[in-house]
């Protein structure tokens, strides 16, 4: 912890204010995993006696923070770090190979794992008959046991036979199974919670969300994975690459 205080001590000579200077470094500090997602910041009063500066200097920098989107509040509890995924547009990995290669530990909680006749979008997206069935997934996605995204999955039931025997990874298990999905067509849009996934993701019913539909082709071009991920809007950042 000492080490963590003196990287972000003010710079005397700097003309830049110190909430600004303090925003700066903490922000730094995050985002080199100095504090872990969820983990709690110490309160204004401790930054204030450990760098020397007034309570409404550090108040000012964990509003510019709180901006950013990288740290949140809870009240009556304190001031916490705010897990945050980039995910790439322009590669296809799973959300446990993601959480991962950033530093999280990934989880989930199934919420249902079934066989089911498939309905008429799945029929049109997957190329399905409709008396065909399809293995359906839906869960909670977690990184550091905060809850990321609801995520709903749709296969056809000759990929997956047997949704029970699905871990943590279905990239994992479809690969292992010989499906592996390599390429994915996505679309992103905004929308509003509906009083059930809001419940599931712990926000307030008609707050945004990101709203990714995935449809994943194997090597034969077949389409065999249907997505629906709901984010939570604060959590995750998607980037993408251009050139000219």
């Amino acid at each position: 912890m000492e080490n963590r205080w003196s990287a972000l001590k003010p710079e005397g000579e700097s003309t830049t204010p110190l909430y600004l200077q303090l925003a700066r470094k903490l922000a730094e500090a995050i985002n080199a995993g100095w504090w872990q997602a969820d983990e709690a910041l110490p309160s204004e009063r401790t930054f204030s006696e450990e760098l020397g500066i007034s309570r409404v200097t550090a108040r000012k920098a964990m509003d510019v923070l709180l901006e950013q989107g990288l740290i949140r509040r809870r009240h009556g509890s304190g001031t916490f770090i705010t897990p945050r995924l980039e995910q790439p547009l322009s590669r296809l990995v799973g959300f446990t190979e993601q959480l991962r290669q950033r530093g999280f530990e990934p989880s989930s909680v199934w919420l249902e794992r079934g066989i089911h006749p498939p309905s008429n979008d799945e029929v049109i997206k997957l190329g399905l008959s409709p008396t065909s069935q399809v293995a359906r997934l839906k869960r909670q996605r977690l990184a550091d046991g905060v809850v990321m995204a609801i995520e709903m999955t749709t296969l056809p039931v000759a990929v997956l036979p047997e949704p029970h025997k699905v871990g943590n990874s279905l990239y994992a298990y479809l690969d292992s199974a010989g499906h592996a999905v390599v390429r994915a067509l996505q679309h992103i849009r905004a929308v509003n919670a509906s009083a059930e996934i809001a419940a599931l993701a712990g926000i307030r019913q008609g707050e945004a969300m990101l709203l990714i539909t995935r449809i994943g082709f194997n090597t034969d071009n077949q389409a065999i994975e249907l997505t629906d991920t709901y984010c939570r809007n604060d959590y995750y950042d998607f980037v993408a690459e251009l050139r000219r």
